[in-house]
């Protein structure tokens, strides 16, 4: 089971949109999930990571769900510029905006493991933070919350919301925890997992390989624009 989390935000003209955030491991095994999740939730916006997609298959996405267009990249343009690709894909995330929002989405900048989109008022970043293991894992989230942090500058008008797969519990004494948590009290973020918690204290199950883990995280300017669905 793949970890996902939805939360209803008002932005513009107090318009309300209906954020779902899911990784999918891997692009075929998540996709079924997507179209289930677009057929009951009805979501504007879907924050996916970890597609495992490379650059010239991004477009699946577009052409899977025509209701909505794509922003992101792929995290294996590296790999592929350097030659034949070898050993399993990885990374790589991308944000799906419901087609009735494009006159009111501008979209922001992206990396591979990050993308920033503004729909009306609302800055909506879309994160894979790396993993324990990961080769200077402190310096990659450093940068990343650096140019998250530039944009929150740019568009200090804005409400924010944060949502991904952070790779570490924030209640944790992990470095890479303490960096984000201090992020969040820089801007004054919420966690909508402490302003709503939820029936189970993991956002991903497997009780088959007995894996359960508390990593992934919705974070928004104010509780007063974030409803309970």
């Amino acid at each position: 089971m793949a970890s996902d989390s939805t939360i209803n935000l008002h932005v513009t003209d107090n318009i309300p949109l209906k954020i779902v955030c899911y990784n999918m491991y891997g692009f075929y095994q998540g996709y079924p999930l997507i179209e289930d999740l677009i057929a009951t939730n009805r979501p504007d916006i879907i924050l996916l990571q970890e597609h495992w997609l490379t650059p010239d298959n991004i477009c699946k996405f577009d052409k899977l769900f025509p209701d909505f267009f794509s922003f992101g990249c792929s995290a294996m343009s590296k790999c592929v510029e350097s030659g034949m690709l070898r050993g399993r894909p990885f990374g790589g995330v991308i944000t799906l905006v419901n087609n009735k929002l494009r006159k009111c989405t501008e979209t922001v900048k992206c990396d591979d493991r990050f993308a920033i989109i503004k729909v009306g008022d609302l800055l909506v970043v879309n994160v894979y933070l790396p993993c324990q293991g990961t080769a200077d894992r402190l310096t990659i989230v450093e940068d990343i919350f650096s140019e998250i942090g530039g944009c929150f500058e740019h568009f200090s008008w804005c409400q924010y919301v944060i949502a991904g797969d952070f790779n570490c519990n924030l209640d944790s004494s992990d470095i890479i925890a303490q960096y984000v948590v201090s992020f969040i009290n820089e801007w004054s973020l919420l966690r909508c997992d402490q302003m709503y918690p939820g029936p189970t204290p993991f956002t991903y199950v497997n009780s088959s390989l007995n894996h359960y883990s508390y990593i992934d995280y919705v974070l928004a300017t104010s509780s007063r624009n974030v409803k309970k669905l």
